[in-house]
């Protein structure tokens, strides 16, 4: 299976859909705190700067409730942001260049160490958005890959970060569903006006958003997702109580969320579908061309131009090609390579008999890591861990597999959600790569050690940027051998298809974004280049198109770090300790991929001190 790897980082999923709006939006009745002057009593820069940092992410909190939500602050439950409306838009723009000017006017100078790193990233952050204020995503919400209308579902069914454990907890959501026909409403709005200025999803994203808000949709409110708290109501509820909230929570389903479920899919299917565009690419756009190199920028955190991130992408492709060529040798396959990707692909002996089978795997995969762990890492989370399938509602649409971190009071461990979907499509030669990316030691490492720095500020310790994140996942699959994975030909052939995965999405992310490449030619490039099914290929096009530049990050991180480790290797010599280099990647969190290499760069001369 290729469509595989999601990590749901409570920034991301917090209702900032579009790539690159990424800027809090306030609530209907906010009126925020403009940072004017420090409130804290501090004597020196650094702690000045940290106590502008928790102000900024205060606000920040009551500005952007969800996220609260998911990282485990339970003060903002009852509430939810109508953020894309031209309000609190405006609202965000202000607050962001208020926050920008304060801290810039700092300065860097005298700083050093997380002083340095968290001022560094906090410009660059907030000038991101700024910049990405041009591009209006908020004409364009919905797209198959996700939305408010899925995250809403997640949140509502009981079974994802919203609380359902007091009285208190069902009331905060019935307050908080009640504003979702107010958040549909204004995407409605909004594509009408990107409809009259030619900013549109193509047709081909749009037709697959239909049948998912289809499935959504239920005539009874028990039928629906959302009846997933009352079915699981805590019995220590009193009797008054129980019935009070199931018939809440039948008139909130009946009467609210499932007439508003109604519109958003017949706006969708009915007026949206058929004004949306032909083209593909997001250089079609108005400014498009400029809006993908600025996608390029922030997916990457590099300057790199979409035409040097398609020829790393070739080179990539070109070079993997070489490894499994080599494993073709090995097993004596002597066919051709495309020939070989069949094999992978049809084979029974590599499907998993059962859905208990597939998860069984996944934990026998987990012990064997976990043995070999500390002769790799020195640096470890708290956290506990869990595996999990993906929800039976979402499994159709969704990735292989995912990641959700833990909340911040450690109280919800961090989740890998393995798809149990269409089973015959899991590769068991796929397990052991996609378990070091998303579990151990991938982005159930990074991303939990992240939240457990109590030492940096808190934007820092919940936020992350992709090229870091998945870059660093992606970094986790090219150790399992030393952790005594990928001992057999076909699980290593796992981790080069996955590798070679994500350079053929350098490749075909800038073809179709920047080169006028077409869906079919996108299909037709993976199919010649790697062993992907057709309906895996079809489904990998349109994630591209629907979210331009999103799968960038994962190559560029792991060629940035793997450069750094090779670096660090050939300077150090015999005092080059693989612990100590994974521990200094990871122990000051998600880094802008410049700012990593500066900080290394730095230890490394420390080292020859």
């Amino acid at each position: 299976m290729i469509v595989r790897r999601l990590c749901i980082i409570p920034l991301v999923v917090a209702f900032t859909f579009a790539l690159g709006a990424c800027a809090p939006a306030p609530r209907p009745d906010a009126n925020p705190v403009m940072p004017t002057s420090v409130t804290h009593t501090v004597g020196d820069k650094a702690a000045k700067l940290d106590a502008l940092y928790e102000d900024y992410w205060q606000e920040s909190l009551k500005m952007n409730p969800v996220m609260a939500t998911y990282i485990g602050d339970e003060r903002y439950n009852d509430q939810l942001v109508d953020s894309d409306s031209a309000d609190n838009r405006a609202m965000s723009r202000k607050f962001n260049k208020a926050w920008l000017d304060r801290v810039a006017a700092m300065g860097d100078e005298g700083l050093s160490g997380q002083a340095l790193l968290s001022y560094q990233i906090f410009l660059r952050e907030r000038r991101d958005d700024l910049a990405g204020e041009q591009f209006p995503g908020w004409m364009k919400p919905v797209n198959q890959m996700g939305g408010s209308a899925s995250a809403i579902v997640m949140l509502g069914s009981g079974a994802q970060a919203q609380p359902f454990k007091t009285v208190q907890d069902y009331d905060n959501w019935f307050a908080r569903a009640s504003l979702v026909p107010m958040v549909f409403d204004t995407e409605i709005a909004n594509m009408r006006e990107g409809i009259t200025n030619g900013v549109v999803q193509p047709r081909v994203v749009v037709a697959k958003v239909i049948p998912q808000l289809d499935a959504l949709i239920k005539p009874k409110p028990e039928d629906t997702e959302f009846w997933g708290p009352i079915r699981d109501m805590p019995a220590d509820f009193s009797k008054g109580d129980k019935e009070r909230l199931t018939e809440a929570y039948h008139g909130l389903i009946a009467d609210r969320l499932m007439p508003a479920y109604r519109k958003l899919r017949d706006f969708v299917r009915d007026e949206y579908l058929p004004n949306a565009r032909d083209s593909v690419g997001a250089d079609k756009l108005p400014n498009g061309a400029a809006w993908y190199a600025y996608n390029a920028r922030v997916a990457t955190t590099t300057d790199m131009t979409p035409a040097q991130i398609h020829q790393i992408g070739l080179d990539e492709v070109a070079r993997i090609h070489g490894e499994i060529q080599k494993v073709m040798k090995q097993v004596g396959y002597t066919s051709s390579m495309t020939q070989f990707f069949a094999f992978m692909q049809k084979n029974k002996r590599f499907e998993f008999k059962s859905e208990e089978a597939l998860l069984t795997h996944y934990r026998k995969l987990e012990a064997i890591i976990e043995a070999r762990v500390p002769e790799q890492f020195s640096l470890v989370p708290k956290a506990k861990f869990e595996i999990r399938p993906i929800e039976a509602f979402r499994a159709e649409s969704a990735a292989g597999g995912q990641y959700q971190g833990p909340s911040e009071d450690g109280t919800r461990p961090g989740i890998f959600y393995v798809n149990t979907f269409d089973l015959p499509t899991r590769k068991t030669w796929d397990a052991e790569d996609l378990f070091l990316h998303e579990a151990i030691p991938g982005h159930h490492f990074q991303i939990a050690l992240q939240q457990e720095l109590t030492n940096i500020p808190r934007f820092r310790r919940f936020g992350g940027n992709n090229a870091f994140i998945e870059g660093w996942g992606l970094y986790a699959e090219s150790l399992g051998k030393d952790l005594g994975v990928y001992k057999d030909p076909y699980s290593y052939f796992g981790r080069l298809q996955g590798e070679l995965w994500r350079a053929v999405r350098l490749v075909v992310d800038t073809g179709l974004h920047s080169k006028g490449w077409t869906r079919d030619q996108v299909i037709e490039y993976m199919h010649a280049n790697s062993s992907v099914s057709t309906p895996d290929a079809i489904a990998e096009a349109e994630r591209y198109i629907a979210w331009p530049g999103q799968a960038l990050g994962y190559k560029i991180g792991e060629l940035t770090i793997q450069r750094l480790r090779a670096k660090a290797k050939s300077e150090l010599g015999s005092g080059f300790d693989v612990r100590e280099f994974h521990a200094e990647v990871l122990k000051d969190g998600a880094l802008p991929l410049g700012i990593l290499e500066d900080k290394i760069n730095r230890w490394i001369a420390s080292k020859k001190l």
